[in-house]
């Protein structure tokens, strides 16, 4: 099943690199080195999260 979603990804830099977060999806956070990375990250992040939920209720 594919189901095509559109989730905001808050992504802020510190001193480290960068942080992103996707407040729809409780604990999915990542970083990066790059503003490029931690949105490379946050996706992976966001398709393993919502993976996770359809093997847990499909």
């Amino acid at each position: 099943m594919v189901i095509n979603m559109i989730l905001n990804a808050i992504i802020e830099k510190d001193e480290f690199g960068y942080f992103a977060q996707i407040h729809e999806l409780k604990g999915c956070v990542t970083q990066g080195k790059t503003y490029q990375e931690a949105l490379f990250n946050i996706k992976e992040a966001a398709e393993l999260y919502l993976e996770s939920l359809q093997s847990e209720y499909f």
